[in-house]
């Protein structure tokens, strides 16, 4: 997949979304499964998952799916709350592997939207579906359960990204078709092992007529990539700590706005 295919990570309007994907009769269904084979058996049918058992995505889907329903069945949430938690879990997953690329506080952003366009009674925009203690449980949920695991599903449901690298040199001829696919298999074979690179180069300049050149331009080569794989290292652990930081004050963020709130009441 080349950059020009990637979709950047996009910002969604948060809508009111109870009865988007269970409505009423759904979830009266839901209401009367007595156990829990019986309750994934029926929501694999009614979200098109039949294929639970041999396709691993429609199989993580199923679960996450599941654990939300049982989630607002142990907190008591009525047939309205399941419905719009359940859409605002499928809405956040959709925009989350959207793309390959992080955008984990995009998601976010959207996450907090969807629940107080939900929590806070101003119509037509949003409504007062849930309680504040019921925020607090809804964010916590998200936060422990899809935010922690977050590269999880966006490495289960997202293509692998692979960047190729063409040179062009100043004074040599444009090289054919078949060269430049030979010289996509070389740069991919640049990011194998360094010592494997360079027996692979030293190989090519013995066969080369301009075998000085060649042999400059691996150099090079090789001393750029390594550059290259330690900015990469770097930027990766940055994009690691950012993102560790984030899921901490995401886990702050609730119990300071309940305790906020308790102060407020008194």
């Amino acid at each position: 997949m080349g950059p020009e295919c990637l979709q950047q990570p996009q910002p969604h309007k948060a809508k009111i979304c109870m009865w988007k994907y269970l409505d009423v009769h759904s979830m009266d269904l839901i209401n009367k499964t007595e156990t829990t084979d019986d309750l994934k058996s029926l929501l694999s049918s009614l979200l098109d998952l039949q294929d639970f058992e041999s396709n691993p995505r429609s199989a993580i889907l199923l679960d996450l799916y599941f654990y939300t329903i049982q989630f607002c069945q142990e907190h008591g949430f009525n047939r309205e709350q399941t419905s719009a938690f359940f859409s605002i879990v499928k809405d956040v997953h959709d925009a989350c592997v959207e793309t390959p690329l992080p955008n984990v506080e995009e998601c976010y952003k959207y996450f907090t939207e969807l629940v107080f366009c939900h929590s806070i009674r101003r119509p037509p925009f949003s409504i007062d579906l849930f309680s504040q203690d019921q925020l607090v449980l809804i964010t916590d949920y998200m936060i422990n359960t899809y935010f922690r695991h977050y590269k999880l599903y966006k490495y289960a449901f997202t293509p692998q990204v692979r960047l190729d690298i063409s040179f062009t040199y100043i004074g040599m001829p444009e090289p054919e078709p078949k060269d430049e696919e030979a010289a996509a298999e070389s740069m991919e074979a640049a990011l194998m092992p360094l010592q494997e690179e360079m027996d692979e180069t030293a190989t090519a300049a013995e066969e080369s007529p301009t075998a000085a050149l060649r042999e400059y331009i691996a150099s090079q080569l090789t001393q750029e990539l390594t550059l290259l794989r330690l900015s990469v290292d770097q930027r990766l652990k940055a994009t690691e700590d950012q993102f560790n930081a984030k899921l901490v004050q995401m886990e702050k963020g609730p119990g300071t706005g309940k305790g906020s709130a308790k102060g407020k009441k008194k």
